[in-house]
C-alpha cells in the first residue's frame, strides 16, 4: 500500500518537473519572421538612401538649368551626371565665404546689406534669418547642446525639450534666470513652442542633442541606454568602510593630518 503510494508521488513529481517540448515552428511562421526581420534590416537604408537621393535630385534639377552649356559638363559627355548641382552649390557657398571673409567682400556685403535694409518687408525677414543663422553658426555658444524635461502642458505631464539660449536684454533685467526651452511636436520635430522656464524647474537629461532628436521622432520607441559605470554614484566613506572602528580609523587619521606640529624641546 505504502509503495503504490510512493509510486503514485513519484509519477506526479516527475509530471510536475517535467520539460514541454516547444513546438516547431510551421513554415509559414518561419517565412513570417524572417520577412519581418528582413523589413528591420533593409527599410531604413532604403528611407537613408531614398532620402539622400531625393535632395540630390532636387538640387540637381534646380541647379543645372543655371549652368552655361559651355560650362555643364554633362555636355561634353552625354549623359547625366548625378550630384553636379550639389557639386556646383558646395563649390559656389565655399567662393562667396573666401570672399566675404576679406576686406573688399565685408564691403561689399555691408553695402549690400544697407540696399536690403531700406527695403521695409525685406528688411524684417532678412535680419531675422540672419540672426537666427549667426546664433546657430556661433561654436562658443551652448545653443541646442542640453536635453531637459519640464512640466508641460500641466504640472505632472512632461514634455522632452532642447535649451535654446538664456534670456537677454529687457527679459534678463525682468525675468533673471530663465531660459528658453523649445518642445518640438512628434513626429516633425521642426515645429513646437518656445517655452521660457527658470532653469531650477528642469530636469536636464544624460543624452546628446541626436539622442534627443531620436526619441522625439520615433515617439519614445527609441531611447538611448545610459552608461551605468559612468553616471553610478561613489558610495559614501562609510559604505566603503563597513566597519565602525575602521571609520573611527579614518577619523583619527584625518584629524593627525589637520592637528599643527608639535615643538620640539
Amino acid at each position: 500500500m505504502f509503495n503504490n503510494s510512493k509510486k503514485k508521488k513519484s509519477n506526479k513529481d516527475e509530471t510536475l518537473f517535467q520539460v514541454k517540448p516547444k513546438k516547431k515552428a510551421g513554415p509559414l511562421a518561419w517565412l513570417r519572421s524572417r520577412f519581418f526581420t528582413g523589413v528591420v534590416v533593409t527599410a531604413p537604408i532604403a528611407i537613408t538612401v531614398g532620402l539622400i537621393w531625393g535632395a540630390i535630385t532636387f538640387i540637381d534639377n534646380k541647379v543645372k538649368p543655371l549652368i552655361p552649356d559651355r560650362w555643364n559638363p554633362e555636355t561634353y559627355t552625354q549623359f547625366a551626371l548625378p550630384g553636379l548641382g550639389v557639386i556646383v552649390v558646395v563649390i559656389s557657398v565655399l567662393l562667396v565665404g573666401i570672399v566675404a571673409a576679406n576686406l573688399i567682400g565685408r564691403s561689399l556685403v555691408g553695402a549690400s546689406e544697407g540696399l536690403i535694409g531700406r527695403v521695409p518687408l525685406v528688411r524684417n525677414i532678412y535680419t531675422a534669418i540672419k540672426q537666427i543663422f549667426e546664433t546657430l553658426a556661433a561654436s562658443q555658444t551652448d545653443n541646442f547642446k542640453e536635453v531637459v524635461m519640464l512640466e508641460y502642458p500641466r504640472k505632472g505631464s512632461w514634455a522632452v525639450g532642447f535649451i535654446t539660449a538664456s534670456v537677454r536684454g529687457d527679459m534678463a533685467s525682468k525675468m533673471p534666470g530663465m531660459v528658453g526651452v523649445f518642445v518640438p511636436t512628434t513626429p516633425n520635430p521642426t515645429s513646437g513652442f518656445l517655452i521660457y522656464v527658470k532653469r531650477e524647474e528642469l530636469v536636464v537629461l544624460d543624452m546628446s542633442v541626436e539622442e534627443g532628436a531620436k526619441l522625439i521622432i520615433s515617439a519614445g520607441l527609441v531611447v538611448p541606454e545610459v552608461n551605468k559605470t559612468q553616471n553610478s554614484p561613489k558610495p559614501p566613506i562609510e559604505s566603503i568602510a563597513g566597519d565602525e572602528n575602521l571609520k573611527l580609523a579614518e577619523d583619527a587619521i584625518s584629524d593627525a593630518k589637520t592637528a599643527p606640529p608639535e615643538k620640539a624641546d
